[in-house]
């Protein structure tokens, strides 16, 4: 699964921009504020409906234009070539479509293009809330589970309605019971997708560490979002008082983390920041492996500022396992050269050039 067109009109300093990208290797250079890692967040619009800079919309709107496109075509396994778009006006309506149609969402936009960023805020991964790694979980569990976001969506409801009775004085124990029966079923069914996906990440990541990291001690674990040796029904039972107290669900997949630790300690705090970046990209490529291995598709990954990020010794480790999974990847940097020197013993890698300056991308040789 591969990119080969790609459109966009006036998102932030880009007024028009229509390229034809390599089926693997995409390097992007320019100066700072050019507009290179604006590329990127064009292609994560268009595969996730937001940009993985802002959550705001109009700041993505060039100025004096009331609206932005995104259009890509992106080339299955089988050959065939699938359209998809988005727009966004600047009264934040928002428009999607694949294959010629309107369709009602972001997510069914996500099945068609599946990405995976490394930048600077890949690193959130150790050091931001659970949030931010529940979401990493569960990029890999929407892409694999077909069934995974409809439960999701319909878990939200359930909390939104149970947290709704736990704010009143008097709660009708029916209907509690009614809410929490459905969302025991579903909160069991969202954590069986989870443990079944990453079981496997789990496997990857750990031979990816043998090879790459080598730094004793490392262990991932996933924790639920509640008690390992209760079952929900109980721990919301047992919680209720404290729930109805504060007015919110504590306990459930809504508070599912990922633990990264060494030797028991949380690895944020061990780790110097060349060990950090290069452990989350770890975690990056381990994820893009099992996708693959799971669905027989492959990601595409959207490396910003490359040679800021990594230095000379883990960017030739980055660039291996890229090369290695035979994906498509746009990498940005600010000189050529560092870019293109990191895929120097690789000539047999298809890659293009493309130069960005003032809002302009031109392919160069």
């Amino acid at each position: 699964m591969t990119l080969n067109r790609l459109l966009i009109q006036n998102l932030r300093n880009i007024g028009g921009v229509d390229i034809a990208p390599s089926a693997q290797v995409n390097l992007i250079f320019g100066e700072n504020g050019s507009g290179k890692t604006s590329v990127l967040e064009a292609i994560n619009l268009l595969a996730l409906g937001r940009s993985f800079r802002s959550h705001k919309h109009k700041p993505l709107i060039q100025h004096h234009q009331s609206s932005f496109t995104v259009f890509g075509k992106v080339k299955n396994d089988d050959g065939s070539d699938v359209p998809i778009g988005i727009s966004r006006t600047l009264d934040g309506e928002a428009s999607f479509k694949a294959n010629g149609n309107f369709v009602p969402s972001a997510a069914d936009l996500a099945g068609y293009l599946p990405v995976q960023v490394i930048n600077s805020e890949t690193f959130l991964l150790l050091e931001g809330s659970p949030k931010v790694r529940r979401q990493f979980i569960d990029w890999l569990v929407f892409h694999v589970e077909h069934a995974f976001f409809p439960t999701w969506k319909a878990i939200q409801r359930c909390l939104k309605h149970r947290n709704s009775l736990l704010r009143h004085d008097r709660i009708d124990p029916f209907e509690l019971a009614s809410w929490d029966q459905e969302l025991v079923s579903l909160t069991e069914k969202i954590h069986d997708f989870r443990k079944a996906s990453f079981q496997q990440f789990f496997e990857v990541f750990n031979e990816l560490c043998k090879e790459f990291i080598k730094i004793d001690g490392i262990k991932l674990s996933y924790y639920r979002g509640w008690d390992k040796e209760k079952s929900y029904a109980d721990v919301l039972l047992a919680g209720f008082e404290r729930d109805h107290r504060i007015g919110y669900t504590q306990s459930g997949s809504h508070r599912a983390d990922l633990k990264i630790t060494i030797d028991g300690q949380d690895a944020a705090e061990i780790l110097s920041r060349g060990q950090q970046k290069l452990l989350v990209c770890a975690l990056k490529i381990a994820q893009g492996y099992v996708f693959t291995r799971i669905t027989g598709r492959k990601s595409i990954y959207l490396v910003d500022d490359l040679p800021a990020e990594l230095d000379e010794k883990h960017r030739a480790l980055l660039v291996k396992w890229l090369a290695t999974m035979e994906t498509q990847v746009f990498i940005t940097g600010v000189e050529k050269d560092v870019l293109v020197s990191s895929w120097m013993d690789k000539p047999e890698t298809p890659l293009k050039l493309f130069h960005v300056e003032q809002g302009r991308v031109v392919e160069v040789q």
